[in-house]
C-alpha cells in the first residue's frame, strides 16, 4: 500500500519549531512529507535559529527541499499532490488571510490549492491574540469544509492572557481523525 502525502507548512512562529519539527520528524516515518515553508520562515534568522538550519533540516527530515514560493506551491491543486495538509505552526497573520480567502505567501497559496480538492486542512495555531484580534478567523474557520484543528490552550494565561498555542504532539491523531473527516474532540483543553 503506497503512502500518503502529507503536506507541512511552517509559518513564521518560530518559539514553537523544535517541538514542531520533532513532530514532523515523526510524520516522515508514515507519510510522504512535502514541506512547505512560508516566505518569512524560509529567510528570517531568529534568536531560535537560522533560516538556512532549519531549511537544511526540514530537507533533511523530507528528502526534499521545502516549498518557499506562490509559483511553488501553485501545482498543489491541480496536480493534487496532497492527501493533508498541516499548519503548523499556523500565525494569527496567517489564520486572518486563509479565513478571508488572501492568497499572498506559498503557505496560503498551498491552502488554497489544496483545499479545491476538497482534502483536509489541519491547523495549528500559534498566536499571542487568539482570544483577541484573531479569535473571529478561527471562529470562521471552524465553520469552514475540510478544516481541522489542532487540539489548542492558553500557554500562559497569566503574562499572555489572549495567546494560544496548539498541542503539537496532537498534530498525527488530529490528521487521522481529518484523513476519516472527523474533528478531533476536545478542540479546547
Amino acid at each position: 500500500m503506497e503512502a500518503l502525502t502529507l503536506g507541512f507548512a511552517l509559518c513564521g512562529s518560530f518559539c514553537t519549531y523544535e517541538r514542531v519539527l520533532g513532530v514532523l520528524a515523526s510524520l516522515t516515518k508514515e507519510y510522504t512529507v512535502i514541506p512547505i515553508l512560508s516566505e518569512m520562515s524560509a529567510a528570517t534568522d531568529t534568536r531560535f535559529g537560522t533560516a538556512q538550519s532549519f531549511k537544511e533540516r526540514i530537507t533533511s527530515m523530507c528528502c526534499r527541499t521545502p516549498i518557499t514560493t506562490i509559483k511553488e506551491a501553485e501545482p498543489i491543486g491541480p496536480k493534487k499532490l496532497l492527501d493533508v495538509l498541516v499548519i503548523a505552526p499556523c500565525t494569527g497573520n496567517t489564520l486572518a488571510k486563509l479565513a478571508l480567502g488572501i492568497t499572498d505567501s506559498s503557505v496560503t497559496m498551498a491552502a488554497k490549492a489544496h483545499l479545491r480538492n476538497d482534502r483536509p486542512l489541519v491547523i495549528a495555531v500559534s498566536t499571542n491574540d487568539a482570544l483577541s484580534g484573531s479569535a473571529k478567523n478561527i471562529g470562521s474557520l471552524l465553520n469552514r469544509k475540510n478544516v481541522y484543528f489542532v487540539p489548542m490552550c492558553q500557554d500562559d494565561p497569566i503574562r499572555k492572557p489572549r495567546s494560544i498555542v496548539a498541542d503539537m504532539e496532537k498534530i498525527p491523531d488530529t490528521v487521522k481523525d481529518a484523513l476519516n473527516g472527523k474533528q478531533i474532540q476536545p478542540i479546547i483543553k
